[in-house]
């Protein structure tokens, strides 16, 4: 139920005031087009109107057909599993097609976030993609063509037909986690009868640089062939930063029968790059402006090494018209490594800044077997849609982090002596140093000076942890969306999952074990007053194993808790307009409760509770002929709960509002202008909301010209007023500095 009506009558003015918007542009356009998101340049319509076969809505009106919408990319390997158009899923969701990604410049999952109500980015320690969905830092809930994808990297765009993002708990068809949204990436697939190479190069103001290449080869009707590769020279505004980046991703498709299809596809990652953790924050808990181009770290000691090889089939079968199924296998075998210092105190008062670090090792298999069966039947007068699912995960994964020792041979801070206690403004430390904060810091390679004048030397000698972590999670899921009549549609099923994990410690020789066992619902109820428009609301549930995101430990307590559950109530609307616009608006809730043990009885459990709750608007399509538009607003609210009751504590990383537009101007048939706005409201960098990231606006803008129809110029403009701002961060003194005004210079063609 929600309880905070202040933000509720907001939600519905704002929701009034884009309606009318759309509304408006609707009555200026006036006539019939196809949205640029389309996802398909071919649709059908079936005998009831609605396309249930191809990647897009089509409703037919009198003799016209109109395309309004698209479904999350797999009718062949889908997120959503089941061939559904995005009018009719109950939830809140985004796509940005492959197009988008390359005419907007996109070169990261973080760019694309920032155009996307209801999530923002976190820092992710400088070597990993983090999302904030929802108020819900994650991150594991990464998925590849439906496959988890858990591992902790940074992901390339450049195999990509298109990222959808949904929000809420997905547990029923993603399992795990999936606590405020997950993000799910479609791959390229080889495309019979098509013989092409696209490519793409860029240069941009900061140094940085890369190509990219997609080739597809097809000699006949039933085997294709394709290959996306990449190569990027990474580098950026700040001090030590570079990096390298190449992917290699072959697929192959063969047409077994005409009613069979065998998806073959293996990708190489070879990821190095600075990890840089950002400044600290002083003593009115914001970023220290003064230090925005100090950086906190060792220029030899700071990086992050990945060799990934994965491997994907999938096998797909019509048993009918109105029944199929897909078999798929996953495979992935990742070696990473990354070694970081950062600032982890500050002391205005001296410009001293205090130095953690550590280097951290991770061996990781992950198998997947997955399964699906959708059926589309009828019960007398009403239809139905059901799947029903079965999912194997098998993880095998080591992991070791080794803190710094400095120099024992004399009596510097990290002995902890009597002298050292006195000088030191932080305390005792046993893995830690004292430089004034200069550029650049008197350290390099394993030494350095200190802030009172010593030197120092360190090394990776103290054992912080080492595991060896075994994981078996079998799951079975059904759902059925049932058509009443034509205007209700209802949503039901439910997930079972087992989740068992074994946990070797090896300092301690201690082996742990735990399983969990979970049921997961989902229930939807679709109204549908017109055809293009949808009304909806839903529940859901997800759940968290005490081992965490990336399986860490079940040590203490741990071992006895049950998981986190989340649960998630949400209403909508969805109306596609015949212009080529499209308008949803969403109001949800989050709750999530989590068992601790009583402070005064251990054996007794408090459930502790917590509430994040907000609304969401987006806005799509074309405007006019020459003008499209992608609009998005979110509102959050939330407060910390303990086991005496509400806090006053909002969450770290929940922006009050986020706001962002992107204009397009198609000023003639081949010359376009692009300009976009993106807003993140002040938030709170820790739970104790000691230290803010402050708000920000950054401006960006785009150019292209069409020299043919298979030759296009283009360049891309971030933070077109050179502002200052401070996109995210990790923790207290880890805040990421954002990038200056930048251009992005590209080529883009195909023959």
């Amino acid at each position: 139920m929600i309880r905070n009506t202040a933000w509720l009558l907001r939600a519905t003015a704002l929701t009034s005031i884009f309606a009318s918007t759309s509304a408006m542009a609707e009555e200026t356009k006036g006539e019939a087009a196809v949205p640029a998101s389309s996802a398909s340049d071919s649709v059908s319509v079936s005998a009831d109107g609605v396309d249930l076969s191809n990647d897009g809505l089509s409703i037919a009106y009198g003799e016209e057909i109109v395309v309004t919408g698209d479904v999350l990319y797999s009718n062949q390997v889908n997120a959503l599993k089941t061939p559904t158009p995005v009018i009719d899923v109950p939830q809140s969701l985004s796509i940005t097609t492959q197009e988008e990604i390359t005419k907007r410049g996109f070169n990261s999952i973080g760019q694309i976030v920032d155009y996307t109500p209801g999530v923002n980015t976190s820092q992710g320690e400088g070597h990993r993609d983090a999302i904030v969905f929802r108020g819900v830092r994650s991150t594991a809930d990464f998925f590849i063509d439906g496959v988890r994808d858990d591992v902790q990297y940074y992901r390339a765009l450049y195999n990509l037909e298109q990222v959808e993002i949904l929000r809420g708990p997905n547990a029923l068809l993603f399992g795990r986690g999936g606590t405020g949204g997950i993000v799910n990436r479609v791959t390229k697939r080889a495309a019979f009868d098509e013989t092409f190479v696209g490519y793409q190069a860029s240069v941009d103001t900061l140094g940085e640089f890369g190509f990219q290449v997609d080739a597809n080869y097809s000699t006949n009707d039933n085997v294709a062939f394709r290959i996306n590769a990449m190569y990027e020279n990474l580098n950026n505004h700040r001090d030590f930063f570079d990096g390298e980046r190449i992917g290699i991703n072959p697929t192959i498709e063969i047409k077994v029968s005409p009613s069979t299809l065998l998806d073959l596809s293996y990708e190489f990652i070879d990821h190095e790059r600075f990890i840089d953790r950002g400044i600290p924050t002083g003593a009115d808990g914001l970023p220290v402006e003064e230090l925005e181009n100090v950086v906190f770290g060792n220029p030899s000691e700071n990086f992050n090494d990945l060799e990934a090889h994965t491997f994907r089939a999938m096998l797909q079968h019509e048993f009918s018209d109105s029944l199929k199924g897909n078999l798929s296998a996953f495979y992935g075998t990742y070696d990473k490594v990354y070694s970081n210092f950062y600032a982890s105190d500050y002391d205005p008062a001296t410009n001293i800044a205090e130095l953690d670090g550590y280097i951290d090792t991770t061996q990781r298999d992950n198998l997947i077997l997955s399964g699906n069966l959708v059926g589309e039947f009828e019960t007398g007068s009403i239809g139905h849609v059901l799947i029903f699912g079965a999912e194997y995960i098998g993880t095998s994964s080591d992991q070791d982090r080794l803190n710094p020792v400095f120099d024992t041979s004399v009596a510097d801070i990290a002995n902890g002596g009597a002298t050292d206690i006195a000088n030191n403004p932080f305390g005792p430390s046993t893995d830690r140093a004292n430089f004034f904060a200069s550029r650049p810091l008197a350290f390099d390679g394993n030494q350095g000076t200190l802030a009172d004048g010593r030197t120092t030397t360190f090394g990776f000698t103290d054992l912080n942890d080492d595991t060896r972590v075994e994981i078996d999670v079998f799951s079975a899921y059904i759902q059925d969306e049932i058509k009443l009549v034509d205007w209700l549609n209802i949503v039901i099923g439910a997930r079972f999952d087992s989740f068992d994990i074994t946990v070797n410690n090896v300092p301690a020789a201690d082996i742990r074990t735990r399983k969990d066992q979970e049921l997961s619902p989902r229930a939807g109820v679709i109204l549908k007053p017109q055809d293009n428009i949808s009304i909806y609301a839903s529940y859901s549930e997800s759940f968290l194993p005490r081992s965490g995101e990336q399986f860490a430990n079940i040590n203490g307590d741990n071992n006895a808790l049950d998981p986190d559950t989340f649960t998630n109530l949400e209403a909508g609307v969805k109306w596609d307009f015949a212009s080529g616009l499209s308008f949803t608006a969403a109001v949800f809730e989050i709750e999530q409760s989590s068992p601790q043990p009583n402070d005064s009885d251990p054996a007794t459990l408090d459930i502790i509770d917590s509430q994040i709750q907000g609304f969401e608007l987006q806005l799509s399509g074309q405007i006019t002929d020459f003008w499209s538009i992608t609009a998005g607003y979110s509102y959050l609210d939330g407060e910390q709960v303990d086991r005496l009751g509400p806090t006053g504590l909002r969450p770290r990383e929940l922006p009050e509002n986020t706001f962002s537009i992107w204009n397009a101007f198609q000023v003639t048939d081949r010359f376009g202008l692009g300009l976009g706005l993106t807003y993140q409201d002040e938030s709170f960098i820790n739970n104790g909301n000691s230290a803010t990231l402050p708000s920000y606006t950054r401006i960006d803008a785009a150019a292209f010209y069409e020299v043919s129809d298979n030759l296009r110029l283009q360049v891309n403009i971030e933070n077109l007023t050179d502002e200052l701002y401070f996109p995210n961060a990790h923790a207290t003194h880890q805040v990421t500095v954002g990038a200056p005004i930048n251009a992005r210079f590209g080529i883009n063609g195909r023959f």
